[in-house]
């Protein structure tokens, strides 16, 4: 049978901009670019889904209402400079809860058993916001919105979240940072933006244990980043036995990318996927949704997205890298 990969992405995330700021809408192409590519060279087939904005319910199990009413009346009155990198303007917070709506989608497709491959190409990113606080480019969390999802609708509690952005994903882990069902895994360069993400942080209380930081001196390049992933982080993953897999795909962990020095090719990130997808495998889960967080280098995120996916069905498939 044919593998299927759904993309999800909708032109109106790109009503999100700001002037010369590295998260800009044309990523949104050149992500979807890389999802068409991967699927044509893996052999599977490729269906678009319409994206809907997510549900209040479900972002309420996330972001508490005053939160997300303030971002509004922030958009209403023509918006602004959250932080130094974070802007939010009038149609910012449409595009972010198409965002997070995808993301919510993808999930749910996976767990249904309609596609092996689900991509959330989206914008703004994620992964630095917490419940409560929007930064590092992001307003609202989709991969944890997701998780959510997925525990409201029944589908799955014990869950794995696995992170190979080059920056650590705060606001991701300070949600599920007491919560035992919920396993994170990150690799990030260090030092680095936002600064967290130390391999003692464990998770606190009955979830100490569940949450895997390693983060990667600038420069360390595909060699660290494989050996991580293969010989730490996925382990402890697959030994967590989740239900559920989401992918926190950034891609600025790449040699070309402007903001980081991480050294990353598209090759150590097929290397990843392929493993991944084999742990899928051997776990027996349907497959893996992803959400698009960092990567600015247009070049580098085609050639690298392209690469995970097919990757991702060839390790899901058993077959060689793709």
């Amino acid at each position: 049978m044919t593998p299927v990969v759904e993309l999800l992405t909708d032109p109106r995330m790109a009503t999100h901009r700001a002037p010369g700021h590295p998260e800009r809408p044309e990523r949104l192409d050149a992500a979807a670019t890389g999802v068409e590519h991967g699927t044509a060279r893996a052999g599977a087939t490729l269906r678009r889904t319409a994206v809907e904005p997510i549900h209040p319910g479900i972002l309420a199990a996330v972001h508490p209402p005053w939160f997300s009413d303030a971002l509004d009346e922030v958009a209403k009155r023509g918006g602004g400079w959250i932080d130094q990198d974070t802007f939010l303007g009038p149609d910012s917070m449409a595009a972010a809860r198409l965002a997070a709506g995808a993301t919510v989608q993808a999930a749910a497709t996976v767990s249904a058993g309609l596609a092996s491959v689900a991509f959330a190409v989206v914008r703004p990113p994620g992964h630095h916001a917490s419940a409560e606080r929007a930064a590092g480019f992001c307003l609202l969390n989709n991969v944890a919105l997701a998780a959510a999802s997925l525990r409201l609708a029944g589908r799955a509690q014990r869950i794995a979240i696995l992170d190979w952005d080059v920056h650590h994903g705060d606001g991701t882990q300070t949600i599920f940072d007491a919560d035992p069902d919920l396993c994170y895994a990150s690799t990030h360069q260090s030092p680095l933006y936002p600064g967290s993400g130390d391999a003692a942080e464990r998770g606190r209380g009955v979830a100490a244990g569940s949450k895997h930081n390693r983060p990667l001196r600038p420069g360390s390049g595909d060699h660290a980043f494989i050996e991580a992933w293969s010989a730490e982080l996925l382990p402890a993953v697959e030994a967590f036995q989740p239900e559920a897999i989401l992918i926190s795909a950034g891609y600025d962990a790449h040699r070309a990318d402007p903001l980081a020095e991480l050294q990353v090719t598209e090759a150590g990130f097929r290397s990843v996927a392929h493993a991944v997808g084999e742990m899928v495998a051997r776990l027996r889960l349907p497959g893996v949704a992803l959400t698009l967080e960092g990567g600015y280098d247009l070049d580098a995120l085609t050639a690298s997205i392209e690469a995970t996916v097919a990757a991702l069905i060839g390790g899901l498939m058993g077959s060689e890298h793709a």
